[in-house]
């Protein structure tokens, strides 16, 4: 998928106040992209905005002629590999595919009009593109691009490719993007072989408009139209990318290898400098994540981003790390949570009460699964915006109580009063005495009560669960929460599934609860439709189905917020909302980025706040590196 992660654009005298942002999920795959868009310049041609970013709520950090990002190292040395895993199988080198199981990386060779940073909260530059212009009512953008801009086979990429690339997205990508595709843009075309016009549609925020035309990433038309090839099938034959890495070789289900493309056109650009720096870029499969760790002593593969409390706190004690050959470090994180937890199927009737849903989460036991088998080292997650200005705290007040109030037939009057608070709080043993009778009393009133077996029926069927999840490290974590909902009535069950079997029914909705979540964004707007709104119940990026006509409400009031208070305040109205709702248990976050790598990389410092970045801003130390292979740490 891509992700175009909320421009944040500056207030100029030409225009009446800023707009809002957008997330937009467009495929299978991930890409970030972060969008944000300058301050703008006057050009010659009175009332055209010229500029080389875009900015809906502040001035961009960087002005045209910044020499490189702050946080990256100049100088660093190109060359040397870092090696990765991956978990299960994949069948296709088609990230866009609505089929299969994509390859990791699979998107790492494509690139759009605008590039992201890692300083900003969301951020584009000029990538594909000089400049870009708009007039002061903002019904177009143009964007100049690059003519030295290549495809790795050397084809240029004109505006014409850019045309293609959107109208394929419409015509193949997922509904979802076609819909608000067509809500934002009326007509895209190529007024030359390096300028393209978007048009806006009638009533479009422009913000998202803009963050859609220079997110959209940019394939070759003439190798689709050879080839025959469509956006939405599987397959391995790929197109070629404009990027600064394509695909090198594959085997499938064991590895797949990138190589940095030593003519990449882009090499010597300011927002390029300091980066891609790795000649190769490896991924190594593995069926789980005991036989990936297992790899990684031996030195199978060189970089390892854990997620195991129980590995990180008693499992890196082998030689490989006593005799200095691995660093093993805590790294700051300043991105968003995701919104993950035990996510209900609303599709499901039975989940659709919302005290069934209460009373399930009170079986969960965060502070005894913390202590006792997370070794104490994770954080609760409250919010759907959890450690941000976004997530609601107190009670309502100001904007944020007017918003709710507007829509106050609509919710739980309490949440127009009552403090927002966690759903639960449990004691120190595995089950809570007084949470459970809390449960037996919630699913009582929801017409759910035992029978002489203990197990919970309503109009004569038990109430079945089956948490299914592809991940044999859940099974320790999750089977504690089954035993509870067992000793609750709930006949349940904990479905370890390979791979393959668990993305089909995943994408089929066939399950009651797995480990899943949202992916939210320090600046929101149109995208929260998608995620959370009524047109995305049936989108992969809505995994509970999710849906309210409140918060449809508040998606509006957030996409058409003229600063960034009233977006925040509408943000903060819905996480208020949705979380009385209870469609995702919160568990867990880790509010730091654990990592293991063979000593033969280095990093600049400080990290910036939004990104790790060891595929992007890190760089290899020759020297170290042939002193691990001479010692036989690598194989």
């Amino acid at each position: 998928m891509l992700v175009s992660r909320h421009p944040q654009r500056a207030q100029a005298v030409t225009r009446s106040g800023p707009l809002p942002g957008l997330q937009l999920w467009l495929t299978g795959s991930a890409l970030a992209l972060g969008a944000l868009w300058a301050l703008p310049g006057w050009s010659q041609e009175v009332g055209i905005i010229t500029s080389h970013g875009y900015s809906t709520f502040g001035e961009l950090k960087y002005p045209a002629d910044f020499p490189h990002l702050d946080y990256v190292n100049p100088d660093a040395p190109k060359g040397g590999e870092i090696s990765i895993w991956a978990q299960g199988t994949f069948d296709t080198l088609n990230p866009y595919s609505r089929e299969g199981r994509g390859g990791s990386l699979a998107t790492i060779g494509y690139e759009s009009l605008l590039s992201g940073t890692a300083d900003e909260v969301s951020a584009a530059y000029c990538l594909l593109c000089t400049t870009l212009e708009y007039p002061e009512d903002e019904s177009w953008i143009t964007f100049n691009m690059r003519p030295e801009a290549m495809f790795s086979d050397g084809s240029p990429v004109t505006a014409h490719d850019v045309v293609f690339s959107h109208n394929l997205l419409v015509e193949q990508g997922l509904p979802s993007y076609a819909e608000i595709a067509g809500s934002l843009i009326a007509n895209v075309e190529a007024l030359d072989d390096h300028t393209v016009k978007w048009t806006l549609a009638e009533g479009a925020t422009t913000n998202d408009a803009f963050s859609l035309a220079g997110g959209t990433p940019v394939w070759s038309k003439a190798w689709y139209e050879e080839t025959g090839a469509r956006l939405d099938e599987t397959r391995y034959e790929i197109s070629p990318g404009s990027g600064p890495y394509m695909l090198d070789s594959y085997d499938v289900n064991r590895r797949i290898t990138y190589r940095r493309n030593p003519d990449y056109w882009g090499k010597d650009l300011p927002i390029n400098i300091g980066r891609a720096n790795f000649d190769v870029i490896r991924v190594e499969y593995f069926a789980d994540t005991t036989a990936a760790f297992e790899g990684f002593k031996a030195g199978d593969f060189t970089f390892r981003q854990e997620n195991s409390s129980i590995t990180w706190a008693t499992g890196y004690e082998f030689p490989a790390l006593s005799n200095g050959w691995v660093v093993k470090a805590e790294l700051p994180n300043g991105n968003l949570p995701g919104a993950v937890g035990m996510v209900f199927n609303l599709r499901q009737e039975k989940f659709q009460d919302v005290r069934v849903r209460q009373a399930l989460a009170l079986m969960f036991n965060f502070n005894w699964t913390n202590q006792t088998l997370q070794f104490g080292l994770f954080d609760q997650r409250e919010s759907f915006w959890q450690n941000s200005v976004l997530a609601a705290t107190g009670v309502p007040e100001g904007h944020e109580l007017e918003l709710l109030q507007s829509v106050a037939d609509m919710i739980d009057p309490a949440i127009l009063t009552e403090s927002v608070t966690m759903p639960h709080v449990s004691g120190d043993g595995q089950l809570d005495r007084e949470n459970l009778r809390l449960a037996i009393d919630l699913l009582a009133q929801a017409g759910w009560v035992p029978g002489d077996d203990g197990l919970l029926r309503k109009d004569g069927e038990v109430f079945t669960l089956e948490f299914m999840s592809d991940n044999p490290s859940f099974e320790r974590v999750i089977t504690p929460y089954i035993d509870n909902l067992t000793r609750l009535g709930v006949q349940a069950e904990f479905n370890l599934i390979d791979p393959a079997q668990y993305t089909n029914r995943e994408r089929a909705f066939d399950w009651d609860m797995i480990y899943d979540g949202y992916s939210n964004a320090l600046e929101e707007s149109l995208g929260l439709n998608q995620r959370y709104g009524s047109d995305g119940v049936a989108d992969v990026f809505n995994p509970t189905g999710y849906s309210s006509p409140a918060v449809d409400a508040l998606i509006t009031a957030v996409s058409e917020a003229e600063s960034y208070d009233d977006m925040a305040a509408g943000v903060r109205a819905i996480d208020r909302i949705m979380r009385r709702e209870l469609f995702v248990v919160p568990t867990w976050y880790n509010p730091n980025f654990w990592v293991a790598y063979f000593d033969m990389y280095e990093y600049p410092e400080p990290l910036p706040p939004y990104a790790l970045g060891q595929l992007d801003f890190w760089w290899y130390n020759a020297e170290k590196g042939d002193a691990l292979r001479a010692a036989g740490a690598l194989r």
